[in-house]
């Protein structure tokens, strides 16, 4: 993540790797299969790891606008999969994905519709 992106990339980020997510769980339709296919949940806790970090690089401010995002749920589940990486819980992983990030994607996605329609009212 280079330091000439705007926050704007960072939520683009956030978008992309929240159906990347979900695209990786399409084809592990049970979490017993998850907690088998190593290779699927390594990606899926990759892309929480790259959500995290695009949440933890928008601005404050912004965040502030903006509430209903659970900020701090995906920089928290960025440290905790980072620091905790011995210990990741392929059911909290599961949950996440399953039941957080169809939700968040949509709350992303307005988000940068709405933004997109500022910048061209401006």
């Amino acid at each position: 993540m280079s330091a000439d992106r705007i926050f704007e990339d960072y939520l683009g980020d956030i978008l992309e790797y929240a159906e990347k997510a979900v695209g990786f769980l399409a084809e592990t339709p049970t979490l017993d299969d998850l907690q088998k296919d190593e290779r699927t949940l390594l990606a899926v806790v990759r892309a929480l790891e790259v959500i995290g970090e695009a949440a933890k690089r928008i601005p404050k401010n912004f965040r502030d606008r903006y509430p209903g995002i659970p900020w701090r749920g995906m920089t928290g589940m960025r440290d905790k999969v980072i620091h905790e990486y011995f210990g990741v819980d392929a059911a909290v992983v599961w949950r996440t994905v399953r039941e957080d990030l169809p939700p968040l994607r949509e709350s992303i996605a307005q988000v940068l519709s709405n933004l997109k329609m500022e910048q061209n009212n401006s």
